[in-house]
């Protein structure tokens, strides 16, 4: 997966003439701080190099994660038709432009991001997003006097980890609570990012909302630690981003885990892949999060038919049967 073109000739505009060693010093400051989950009370993003450096450095993965875990929700609700996007530590305006691609009839977006930096360049790139109506706010979202517009879809974008417990559940619930349509989280496809979804998953389901991606069912996630339920999206590698890196080869691979949650019951759906499927020699081992709240990995075969077809093309994270 790639940036939209308008969106990578922005970033690549932005970045032009900014010292690659310069670029590679506040990357590697960012990824200790993110990696060490730092919640010292000051920004990650703090300064306009450190900006500029999460463009080189992780937005196209960030981009890939939003893009996929929105795709897979879009593909359980074809029938949702948001207008209005609200995006909470918006950051560069990431899932503005993923939401774009996914749903070509959003017109407006509130964007809440707490650093100027980040913002100041985030405004910038989204003039090409192709919204009629876009609102940059300066906000601290663990504020109880934040005013959180209402909106069809609500997204948090890798933020939670930023965050305390008592402070996620709060803002959790304020989300919900501004969600007209479809409230969408993404985290790091990790075990910790993956106990913030469940912690998250569990509070939705308690104040009525319906899961709808990644699980096909609303009980209790049957996997148990220390295997966890994260996904991944390959991501290609611009030159300033392998060099910025120093990446040789010219991809990577970003782990993520999401939760999507609406108002009103979905359609069913049989399960959802959970991990890369193994095939050969007429066989397919494929593990399933299944509508009957329960998970694991089974072996099809041609004799299976339908089943077997279906799992040959299967890929990780597909929702089906």
């Amino acid at each position: 997966m790639e940036l939209p073109v308008a969106l990578r000739h922005a970033v690549d505009a932005m970045l032009e003439g900014v010292a690659l060693q310069d670029l590679k010093r506040a990357s590697d400051l960012l990824s200790r701080r993110y990696r060490a989950e730092t919640r010292d009370g000051q920004l990650h993003i703090s300064d306009d190099m450190a900006a500029k450096a999460y463009l080189a450095a992780r937005l196209p993965a960030t981009y890939a994660a939003v893009r996929a875990s929105l795709e897979s929700a879009a593909e359980i609700c074809p029938d949702l038709a948001p207008q209005s996007l609200l995006d909470v530590g918006a950051g560069p305006g990431t899932v503005l432009w993923a939401a774009k691609q996914c749903w070509p009839d959003l017109a407006s977006a509130t964007m809440i991001e707490a650093s100027p930096a980040i913002r100041t360049l985030g405004s910038v790139l989204a003039e090409q997003s192709g919204y009629d109506r876009l609102d940059w706010q300066a906000g601290d979202i663990t504020s109880n006097k934040l005013a959180l517009p209402q909106a069809d879809l609500v997204t948090l974008a890798y933020v939670l980890d930023e965050l305390a417990p008592d402070q996620r559940r709060l803002l959790v619930e304020r989300l919900w609570a501004a969600t007209q349509q479809m409230l969408v989280v993404i985290e790091p496809g990790t075990p910790a990012g993956w106990q913030r979804i469940l912690d998250a998953r569990r509070l939705l389901l308690e104040n009525n909302a319906f899961i709808v991606a990644p699980c096909p069912h609303q009980q209790e996630c049957p996997i148990i630690a220390p295997d966890w339920c994260h996904f991944a999206r390959r991501v290609a590698r611009s030159r300033v981003h392998r060099l910025t890196k120093d990446a040789e080869v010219p991809w990577e691979d970003e782990k993520f885990i999401y939760l999507a949650a609406v108002r009103e019951a979905p359609v069913a759906y049989e399960a959802r892949v959970i991990a890369p499927p193994k095939t050969g020699g007429g066989k397919v081992a494929i593990k399933l999060c299944k509508r009957d709240g329960t998970a694991q990995e089974q072996l099809v075969t041609k004799r299976d038919g339908d089943v077997f077809r279906w799992a040959r093309r299967a890929d990780w994270g597909d929702s089906g049967l």
